[in-house]
């Protein structure tokens, strides 16, 4: 049976990662510990620890040989160990990422285990480097505030002149609001505008003139008719609806005298005021 590679079995009293500067180190967000928990073990707490590694390594071999409970009830001894392991040196959403991923790489690499080696050293290299793995991914994409007041160019005006060009562009003949694209917005030389619109370089130049007369006189008509709607009377709106219901006329010495006449056929009689 095939054992880890050396570089992946290491003691779990070995030194803190060194892989992180110390810039690096101090953009870390909480939580994140480079440097495992100094703890100090008793010797039963040491014993503990080396008897229950040995008895996973017994439920490893046991899986390897076939044995479906054992690893069941190996991983998930694990997973409780792991989650205190993770929880000690990673801020909570890190520390779940951590351990998931530490179980993947154990049932993954568990054929590498060999029963004559020590599992604690095997399973503890495994967590630790995935621990390592959680720093170096916290310190490269560290989160960094963002102002609330950034600076963005407004677009509005620039929008507002392209919607008003096409408009009056619209209201040209085709050929010419297609030259004055062309030479005008996009830049284009008379002969490129004649060889993109088929028309002659002398009647690219006529179309051009008369297009761009015919943009100055709508532009000086909508000018106008601003300023007329900006100076007209407003109408209140009693007046509006005096037109809706006009009020009654008075009436006049000549009404009076054509009621006089139909009335009592004679236009001498006096009408009583």
């Amino acid at each position: 049976m095939n054992a880890l590679p050396d570089p992946i079995i290491v003691s779990s009293r070995a030194s803190p990662p060194q892989c992180l500067s110390r810039p690096a180190q101090s953009s870390l967000s909480p939580g994140f510990l480079v440097e495992p928990p100094k703890k100090t073990k008793t010797a039963s707490q040491a014993e503990n620890s080396d008897r229950r590694f040995r008895r996973w390594g017994r439920l490893m071999a046991a899986a390897q040989g076939g044995d479906c409970q054992a690893y069941e009830h190996l991983l998930r001894e694990l997973d409780v160990w792991l989650r205190r392991y993770y929880a000690r040196r990673l801020p909570h959403p890190a520390s779940e990422d951590a351990r998931q991923d530490a179980l993947l790489a154990i049932h993954a690499k568990r054929h590498t285990y060999a029963p004559p080696r020590s599992f604690g050293a095997w399973v503890m290299a495994i967590a630790r480097y995935k621990w390592i793995d959680r720093i170096r991914d916290a310190s490269r994409f560290a989160a960094v505030p963002l102002d609330d007041d950034i600076p963005i160019a407004d677009h509005g005006g620039s929008a507002i002149s392209a919607a008003a060009v096409d408009d009056l562009l619209g209201q040209l003949k085709p050929a010419q609001a297609s030259v004055i694209r062309l030479v005008k917005l996009k830049g284009l030389s008379i002969a490129s505008a004649s060889g993109a619109t088929g028309q002659s370089a002398a009647l690219v130049k006529v179309n051009l003139h008369r297009g761009l007369k015919r943009l100055a006189a709508l532009v000086s008509c909508d000018v106008v008719a601003a300023k007329i709607s900006v100076n007209a009377p407003k109408r209140h709106w009693h007046d509006l609806n005096n037109l809706d219901h006009p009020q009654p006329r008075k009436k006049t010495c000549d009404d009076r005298q054509s009621i006089k006449q139909k009335h009592c056929g004679t236009s001498n009689a006096s009408l009583p005021e």
